[in-house]
């Protein structure tokens, strides 16, 4: 992180007690008024009063939990436990950075889509409501859309997948003697 961000973001202290200092404010903040902060788009870090260990992710995913508790939940539970099964796994890097760069994709469709209505608007920014009466109207081309999206993804994936198993095969399959891979015949070694 450059000096020059690291100057302009705002920092939170976590205190033993389990309380929040804005050191901006200075004052006490919750965990809602954090949550504020991220859809202000205010860049932040949250850090140890003691320590000043970094426990920015800690405390967003605090705020996931919250918000996966109250209404309706964005992961289902089948989706958290494939997410929980990839830690530690071999691609645990790669997921990360694939579900990253599908978040960013969907990011860039709505603000496009943003750009796209402003005239219907007036120019306005898109609000919660309008967003709401906008999905109304558009959501059947839009689960098409993002359905669509979803499969070239998957088929991505599933295809670098392939390729890191070929090239792991070609990579061990060069040395002499048995080297057993579940499933690996005579004719992948070659």
């Amino acid at each position: 992180m450059n000096s020059a961000k690291k100057a302009t973001e705002r920092l939170i202290k976590k205190y033993p007690n389990r309380r929040l200092y804005d050191t901006q404010t200075s004052s006490y903040i919750t965990l809602s008024d954090v949550k504020q902060l991220v859809l202000d788009n205010e860049e932040f870090t949250v850090v140890d009063a003691k320590t000043e260990e970094d426990l920015t992710r800690s405390i967003l995913l605090q705020i996931i939990l919250e918000e996966e508790a109250n209404g309706t939940p964005m992961f289902s539970s089948s989706a958290l436990s494939q997410i929980i099964r990839y830690y530690g796994h071999a691609m645990q890097g790669m997921m990360g950075s694939y579900i990253e760069k599908n978040i960013q994709a969907f990011i860039d469709i709505q603000n496009k889509l943003a750009e796209t209505s402003k005239g219907f608007y007036e120019g306005k920014p898109f609000s919660q409501e309008m967003w709401t009466q906008f999905m109304n109207v558009q959501g059947p081309m839009m689960q098409g859309m993002m359905s669509n999206y979803i499969e070239q993804s998957k088929n991505l994936f599933m295809q670098m997948q392939e390729q890191m198993q070929n090239q792991t095969k070609n990579m061990f399959g060069s040395f002499p003697g048995n080297f057993p891979f579940p499933g690996m015949t005579d004719k992948d070694k070659k």
